[in-house]
């Protein structure tokens, strides 16, 4: 690795194309079509199902009425939050349902905008991210620049985002907003969304500090935690260019990672930079494509997300 965790050209053979991949790493039309594919169904089940583990949870705690209780749910609403994140990723890629009108219904009222994302925006700049990742329009570059760094500078960042420094700085300009008209389309839906989920909250369970302690805080502290970590394992230290092998990293997916960090196949992250167009249900079928073209290797590839961090934080 370099002092830019860009990994040596040695590990990055040139394999490209193959009689199944492009010169892009994107698979050949046949292919490409069956892993483009859509499932309506699973995904709508995917998305009531993220639902009822939010209403069983809070549930669940109210009943015990315990503060371990309350403590266990609070944890777990972190990955909840990084799940409805990823969703609202896949919305924003138009993948999440094959009817366009009905993904972004669902991808901006039901899992957007309750996540306390502007969506529209979002998707904007989030195209910019996939037209060129580290170039001059790159919407994340203050997650991904700055590595490596010292193990000091990335436990203050982490501690900024878990104390609620960062989700104050996230939170504070949508509340703002509201006072500028041209933003008020944007910022007003989420707002009355989160106060909309806040009465319900109160008016099922008779306790008014339900919406803050167990959506709301969680979203302001661990999420963007976890937030942080997934986006340096994603990106921080690459650098602009046309082999997505320099721009994104590549980690070997664990069930634990998987729960916590990276849900609904988001760990694929290569794949889904070689080729956007895939929904995430078939992106650990495409990693495999690229695995077994020589396209990923051993030599660029994580044994796991620790020594990713490990590695970021060793300068």
């Amino acid at each position: 690795m370099t002092a830019t965790m860009v990994p040596d050209a040695a590990v990055r053979p040139s394999v490209l194309p193959t009689d199944r991949l492009l010169a892009s790493g994107k698979c050949r039309p046949e292919l490409r079509q069956d892993l483009r594919r859509i499932n309506d169904l699973r995904n709508a089940l995917t998305v009531g199902g993220l639902w009822m583990w939010v209403v069983a949870m809070v549930a669940l705690a109210v009943w015990i009425d315990n503060p371990l209780a309350y403590l266990a749910v609070f944890i777990l609403m972190g990955p909840i939050h990084a799940r409805f994140a990823i969703l609202m990723h896949e919305a924003a890629h138009k993948l999440l349902f094959t009817n366009k009108r009905i993904n972004d219904w669902v991808g901006t009222w039901v899992i957007a905008y309750p996540a306390l994302v502007p969506i529209q925006l979002y998707r904007r700049g989030h195209f910019s991210h996939h037209r060129q990742e580290f170039g001059p329009e790159e919407p994340d570059m203050a997650f991904y620049g700055g590595y490596r760094c010292d193990r000091r500078t990335l436990a203050r960042r982490l501690v900024r985002d878990a104390v609620g420094i960062s989700g104050w700085k996230n939170l504070s300009p949508l509340l703002k907003s509201v006072k500028v008209r041209a933003y008020r389309p944007v910022s007003l839906p989420i707002i009355a969304v989160q106060f909309g989920l806040w009465a319900v909250a109160w008016a099922a369970t008779g306790r008014w500090w339900i919406y803050p302690l167990l959506w709301l805080a969680p979203w302001m502290t661990q999420w963007k935690v976890i937030n942080r970590l997934r986006a340096i394992a994603e990106h921080g230290g690459m650098e602009a260019s046309d082999d997505r092998r320099v721009t994104t990293h590549d980690v070997r997916q664990s069930l634990s990672a998987r729960f916590w960090i990276v849900p609904y196949n988001t760990g694929w992250h290569l794949a889904h930079h070689v080729d956007m167009g895939i929904p995430f249900r078939n992106l650990p079928r495409f990693h495999a494509e690229l695995v077994k073209a020589g396209y990923v290797t051993p030599g660029i590839t994580y044994p796991n997300y620790r020594s990713l961090w490990k590695a970021l934080a060793s300068a």
